[in-house]
């Protein structure tokens, strides 16, 4: 039979569970760094995306207002020729 070194043993495990530590580490460090800028890269996307739309909504919103005070100014000099009329047909 063979005699088995166990402090040799136990430094061999030691020295291996160091190994895998030290790698599984370096791997999710990288996956880490991997997913932060992936998510930075996506939120600049999204940034562009929302400042497209904004822009847009704001041009929207000023043909809007346009449109209501055009519409009110047709009605204001539709209602002063209505009064006109009425005051020409009662004076």
């Amino acid at each position: 039979m063979k005699k088995v070194n166990i402090s040799e043993k136990v430094s061999k495990a030691i020295e291996t569970t160091k190994v895998n530590a030290m790698k599984a580490n370096e791997f999710a460090l990288h996956k880490t760094e991997e997913i932060v800028t992936e998510g930075i890269s996506v939120a600049t996307q999204w940034q562009q995306v929302t400042d497209k739309a904004l822009k847009a909504s704001i041009k929207l919103m000023e043909n809007q207002q346009n449109m209501v005070f055009d519409a009110l100014e047709t009605y204001k000099n539709h209602f002063a020729k209505g009064k006109e009329r009425i005051s020409k047909l009662f004076a």
